[in-house]
């Protein structure tokens, strides 16, 4: 990765369910004193709704004072649950935690497997990890693959928004410029989101920012030998370039369960001439319904935790993001 430690750095304030800390915010966040590599606290927000995705499963209710695992609670009844999808066994998914022959090695690299959270050692419990950020109301992996930490990587693709004689437009009322991100559809909740997607066994972080970008964002799986090599050479100038990773750790994400959670890597790849970009020829595929360029404000309403990464690269580049500099809370 070529990223200066400033880089990695930067960013030193985390609400996965972002807002600035008015009285108000506190009563919709349930903080737990875990610290990710950021040396920045961990939140449950998105990881307690009901119904569970693509299931009519209700999580136990968690009372915001029972999140997390240091305070008792005797009579805590999490709902059992672990998708049909996962439980066939497919190349993506684990066995069963109790499946002969299954003896994960938790908190280290487990053959190809990478069981290792970015946030340091979690406990494991009668032969299963727990959330490292507390408790969900549901045990089991619901629609998540691997006990445990399972890895994604998400590109943030930006240029800056031009008008038509290709200069910079800023925003009216806070006089930035406006960035803008390739975001598209997910087919599985129709929400907008980063395009990105899991890291596959043995696969570099690196390799995975690029890959799901190329599938879900230009369709790739679906282009000629010769349509595939164009694309390379387009992509490969913005993928090589210097680039800031703007988020690694846990994500507050509706699939996560006691037994199994998001980890992510979010990085930012920037075209600041939009030569590279201009031409790309966006285009749905694999996971994606749509995708187009999406101006990037506070207003965005995007997937899991992705408005607060997108919110971290504004931050990043000097861009424009809110109207409302003062302390507000997004529900």
């Amino acid at each position: 990765m070529k990223c200066s430690h400033g880089d990695l750095m930067f960013k030193q304030t985390f609400l996965l369910h972002f807002c600035n800390l008015s009285a108000n915010c506190w009563s919709h966040l349930y903080a737990v004193n875990m610290l990710n590599s950021y040396n920045v606290k961990l939140y449950h927000s998105k990881a307690l709704t009901s119904p569970y995705p693509g299931s009519h499963v209700e999580r136990s209710q968690v009372p915001a004072n029972k999140v997390g695992w240091l305070t008792e609670w005797k009579d805590y009844n999490p709902v059992e649950y672990t998708a049909k999808s996962v439980l066939a066994g497919p190349s993506w998914a684990d066995p069963q935690i109790n499946d002969k022959g299954f003896s994960p090695k938790f908190n280290e690299r487990d053959g190809e497997v990478e069981r290792k959270s970015l946030n340091g050692t979690y406990v494991v419990e009668n032969g299963r990890p727990r959330n490292p950020v507390g408790r969900t109301g549901l045990t089991g992996r619901g629609l998540l693959g691997r006990w445990g930490p399972n890895h994604a990587a998400d590109p943030v693709v930006t240029r800056w928004k031009r008008d038509g004689s290709g200069n910079k437009v800023a925003h009216p009322v806070t006089g930035k410029n406006i960035l803008q991100f390739v975001a598209i559809k997910r087919r599985d909740c129709g929400e907008w989101a980063i395009p990105g997607g899991m890291v596959d066994p043995g696969e570099k972080i690196s390799a995975t920012l690029k890959r799901e970008f190329e599938e879900e964002a230009l369709n790739s799986l679906q282009k000629s030998p010769e349509e595939k090599a164009e694309l390379e050479k387009q992509l490969h100038k913005l993928f090589s370039q210097e680039h800031s990773v703007v988020y690694r750790g846990y994500v507050d994400d509706p699939r996560n369960t006691d037994n199994a959670w998001m980890e992510t890597e979010a990085v930012n790849y920037h075209d600041e001439t939009g030569e590279t970009l201009d031409n790309l020829p966006l285009e749905a595929g694999d996971d994606a319904g749509m995708v187009k360029w999406v101006d990037i404000s506070e207003k965005l309403k995007l997937y899991a935790s992705h408005s607060y990464f997108i919110k971290l690269v504004t931050e990043k580049r000097g861009a424009h993001w809110s109207e409302n500099p003062g302390p507000e809370c997004h529900e």
